[in-house]
């Protein structure tokens, strides 16, 4: 028989929280290893996923690319230089500004990509149910709970 208290108030959110935050990272180790098998460094395939999957009219240029991967701008120029050469992505001039380039996925880069979505789809799939309900008893405890009681 356990003797512990029963966790309520703060420690349950924080367990919450916990869970869900293992369940993504769960998620994300299954992403990064899926890429490597694939032959792409994580932030290529992050990288590549951003310029392929951005809104329909949408110049993605170096710094947009940046924004997105929460990079510096100097470590996304690098990262797009090794994906170039690799041929997963090109340069082209962008027609209204002649000062920057838009990024494309090639069509080596389309195929990795490709493979490597439907893995995440099936395992998003997979991982679903326990992220909502993670995330549904992080939400209902948040608006019952004093925050300035965690410490």
């Amino acid at each position: 028989m356990d003797n512990q208290p029963a966790t309520s108030g703060p420690d349950l959110l924080l367990k919450k929280l916990a869970e869900f935050r293992y369940e993504l990272r769960r998620f994300l180790l299954f992403s990064e290893c899926a890429a490597l098998e694939a032959g792409l460094q994580p932030q290529q395939h992050q990288l590549l996923l951003q310029v392929a999957g951005a809104p329909e009219n949408t110049a993605v240029t170096i710094s947009y690319a940046a924004e997105r991967l929460a990079l510096k701008h100097n470590s996304t120029v690098e990262l797009v230089d090794r994906s170039e050469r690799e041929g997963l992505l090109e340069r082209r001039a962008d027609t209204d500004d002649k000062r920057r380039a838009i990024l494309c996925v090639t069509r080596k880069g389309r195929l990795v990509l490709g493979r490597l979505a439907g893995d995440h789809a099936k395992e998003l799939n997979e991982l679903a149910p326990r992220l909502t309900k993670a995330l549904k008893h992080i939400s209902f405890d948040a608006h019952r709970s004093n925050f300035a009681e965690v410490r």
